[in-house]
């Protein structure tokens, strides 16, 4: 698969196919309820869109950072939170999970973080270790998949 380009999700339009990706991989494929999937959090987080040029959605990722990502990240300055990072099953193995968790990276670097937390999955782990992300805590339940925070400093 070729370059895909990675864009802020600007708009409806954008958002709707944000939350196509979203629901196909984790409401449909993981079957998390939907109660559960969207938050309060979307309407204020930046979400980054990887789109085929066809005009299909193949990847999304979500950042929260500023006031909202102190509350959940334990308070620490200076710290953001990668979110929902989905790609569907057509573009996995293409590095585009990659390249996404890059995008939002290269984003909150730009706000001026200086590091970057994530809850992963641990069937995931292994992919975030291989980004640089490094394992803290316990185990814990989210939706019930077992997760486990990690956090990459920059």
């Amino acid at each position: 698969m070729a370059a895909v380009p990675i864009r802020v999700a600007e708009g409806a339009d954008d958002l709707a196919l944000v939350h196509a990706v979203r629901r196909e991989v984790f409401i449909v494929e993981q079957e998390i309820p939907e109660e559960l999937e969207w938050d309060e959090l979307d309407a204020t987080s930046e979400h980054l869109l990887a789109v085929a040029a066809d005009g299909s959605p193949l990847g999304t990722a979500r950042l929260i950072h500023g006031p909202q990502a102190l509350g959940l990240t334990g308070g620490v300055e200076g710290r953001v939170l990668l979110g929902r990072l989905a790609v569907v099953k057509a573009a996995r193995g293409t590095g585009l999970g990659a390249e996404l968790v890059r995008a939002v990276e290269t984003a909150a670097q730009a706000r001026g973080a200086v590091e970057c937390e994530l809850h992963a999955q641990t069937q995931a782990l292994g992919f975030y270790e291989r980004l640089g992300y490094v394992a803290e805590g316990p185990v814990y339940d989210d939706a019930g998949i077992p997760h486990r925070t990690m956090v990459r400093s920059f």
